[in-house]
């Protein structure tokens, strides 16, 4: 399962790249068009809002996958093991929840706008909220695929805390960590 699901993001992050590629060439098209030419391109904001929208909820998708939403383990990192896994537990627990208000209020949005038309595609106006379901149905699956993991004891106790360091602090802890090899190293030699 986990495999499958990491092929789904791999595939994700392809779809993301192709709709920020048509992103940039409808946005960067629509400003040539409009100074060079005096024309533009009648759907290129309307696209590409949606593609942005779309872009945010499916990268939301990935970045829960990959563990790369932002959190605080300050508390957490000081809790004994079964500490953690209350907290982890916890913590999917209510994101559960959260991803569940999320579906039911891009549903409840999707169907009112299910005729209302945008103005230049004429498009439904449901497929901008078709991206909260997307993402809801997606999060939950991988949430509760985590939570299963923990209730059977499947995740080690090294990986309880499921925050990721920002890139600064991680770089500092690489410095820092070098730093201090190249000193031993340094003493090592003098010796």
């Amino acid at each position: 399962m986990n495999r499958w699901i990491d092929r789904a993001c791999r595939g994700l992050e392809a779809v993301i790249a192709a709709m920020l590629a048509l992103m940039v060439v409808l946005v960067f098209g629509n400003v040539v068009l409009r100074y060079g030419f005096n024309s533009g391109i009648t759907v290129s904001e309307e696209v590409s809002r949606w593609l942005f929208i779309w872009m945010t909820f499916l990268g939301a998708i990935v970045a829960l996958r990959e563990q790369g939403h932002r959190g605080v383990d300050m508390v957490v990192h000081l809790l004994p093991a079964a500490g953690k896994k209350a907290c982890l537990a916890l913590g999917h627990g209510v994101m559960l929840y959260i991803v569940w208000l999320l579906f039911q209020g891009s549903l409840a949005q999707a169907r009112i706008n299910w005729d209302v038309t945008a103005p230049t595609t004429g498009a439904s106006m449901a497929i901008v909220y078709a991206a909260g379901l997307v993402f809801a149905v997606c999060a939950a699956l991988i949430l509760a695929i985590d939570l299963y993991r923990l209730l059977s004891g499947q995740i080690a106790d090294e990986d309880l805390v499921m925050v990721q360091e920002s890139e600064e602090a991680v770089q500092l802890q690489q410095i820092l960590g070098n730093a201090g090899a190249d000193a031993s190293r340094g003493k090592e030699g003098a010796r």
